[in-house]
């Protein structure tokens, strides 16, 4: 059994789905975002924020997450468990290769829209180390898909102490 790793505030975060609503999932980002910093700040904890936030991670909401803009005069760093483990591999989670996308005769073009991100501490990397993260359900079980979005799995843990040599 693993060591324990301490608090953990597990948030799933579900904005506004509608293709023209980016700006609306910023807004929600936002929200989110101050919200969790206050029940940190109050209780320290590690964050792992999860959910399908119906954009990529090229979309600005997601790149609020990932610290790469801010928005609404606020700023927070999480990492992308998807990228940490598989840099420039796409995985998509909502695809037309599952046949239950296809039947809604949606022309969706975002297709890794689900995410799993890890909060960041002062010195910039994430209080969980990503070991690993994974598809899940990416393929029908007797012919039976469990979903029209592709799961995603993390392997979270304490990070490593860094050594420091004299």
């Amino acid at each position: 059994m693993p060591d324990p790793i301490g608090p953990l505030l597990f948030v799933n975060h579900f904005p506004n789905w509608q293709l023209e609503l980016e700006h609306e999932r910023e807004l929600q980002a936002v929200v989110a975002a101050r919200a969790i910093e206050e029940i940190v700040a109050e209780r320290p904890s590690h964050v792992v924020l999860v959910g399908d936030l119906d954009a990529e991670p090229d979309a600005a909401s997601v790149r609020f997450f990932t610290g790469k803009q801010s928005l609404g005069g606020t700023s927070v760093c999480y990492r992308n468990a998807w990228d940490r483990a598989h840099p420039g591999e796409p995985g998509h989670t909502f695809t037309a290769r599952n046949p239950l996308v296809t039947e809604t005769n949606w022309d969706w073009p975002f297709q890794r829209i689900d995410h799993i991100l890890v909060r960041c501490g002062e010195h910039g990397g994430p209080t969980l180390a990503i070991a690993a993260c994974e598809l899940a359900f990416d393929e029908p079980i007797d012919g039976v898909w469990a979903s029209d979005h592709f799961a995603l799995v993390a392997d979270l843990a304490l990070p490593r102490p860094v050594v420091k040599v004299p």
